[in-house]
């Protein structure tokens, strides 16, 4: 399935780079783009010294974090939004006749190589946090697993609003409101956010341990929200329940779709 996967997102790469050019471009203006978001954090923090308690190094930190998954995830799921265009299209029929997953075939469709120049931006970003910070090196441990745990968070997302297209089949935007609205969400401490809201992106929807729990932990922060300490360690099993909701959503979806005999 891995194997697979990669086989297919590798074909489009090598069509993408028959124009180098051009590929070098887009990923340096993914790159561009993605430092804008840096941008405003250090226009905020010129006109500050703290944002809801925290530090400009703390706020990028925590902005790096979530964008190195989020920007993972971008480029090697995002295209599963492209559900609905298939099942407008009866295209979806030919993705479901292949003996491979159809959810393997749909996030590499187009597979767009282009986006790997945001994913190094959110790197250098979370590098330069992790060296301008202050750090118990005993907690860094944390790092790697809020950016996995942010990945199959953020993937969990993306299958969830591609299973709810087959009920509403053309509004991608709310996948959009799943994904990249929570994307945005999480660039910042979600202490400068509402406490009602706070507890339904922690008990509901989990995207307070895409970096904010975990992060409290790594930056030796309490919550000011008042959440007890092991909140900061459950973020792998709450991925991993969202992940078998994202499965289930999915699965639901192609037994129920229909085709359109096109």
């Amino acid at each position: 399935m891995v194997r697979t996967y990669f086989l297919l997102a590798w074909t489009w790469t090598r069509a993408a780079a028959a124009y180098p050019v051009s590929f070098v471009l887009m990923n340096v203006l993914g790159f561009v783009t993605a430092a804008l978001d840096v941008a405003v954090i250090l226009v905020i923090f010129a006109n500050t010294t703290t944002l809801a308690g925290f530090s400009r190094d703390e706020v990028i930190f925590l902005y790096g974090t979530a964008s190195l998954s989020f920007t993972i995830c971008d480029t090697f799921v995002s295209n599963i939004d492209r559900i609905s265009q298939h099942i407008k299209a009866g295209t979806l029929d030919t993705f479901l006749i292949r003996p491979v997953s159809a959810w393997i075939q749909l996030t590499t469709d187009r597979f767009n190589a282009n986006r790997a120049g945001r994913i190094l931006q959110a790197g250098a970003v979370l590098a330069y946090a992790v060296a301008a910070l202050d750090l118990d090196w005993r907690r860094t441990w944390m790092i790697p697993v809020m950016v996995v745990t942010g990945l199959v968070i953020f993937s969990a997302l993306w299958t969830i609003g591609g299973a709810l297209q087959f009920v509403l089949t053309d509004a991608p935007e709310v996948t959009s409101s799943f994904t990249y609205g929570s994307h945005q969400l999480s660039q910042y401490p979600l202490s400068i956010y509402a406490r009602d809201l706070v507890k339904g992106v922690t008990y509901v929807l989990p995207l307070a341990f895409v970096n904010w729990q975990p992060g409290l932990y790594v930056l030796g922060r309490d919550d000011p929200f008042g959440t007890p300490e092991f909140m900061r360690f459950i973020g792998p099993a709450a991925a991993l329940v969202l992940t078998l909701l994202a499965a289930l959503a999915w699965r639901q979806g192609i037994r129920h779709y229909r085709s359109t005999g096109s």
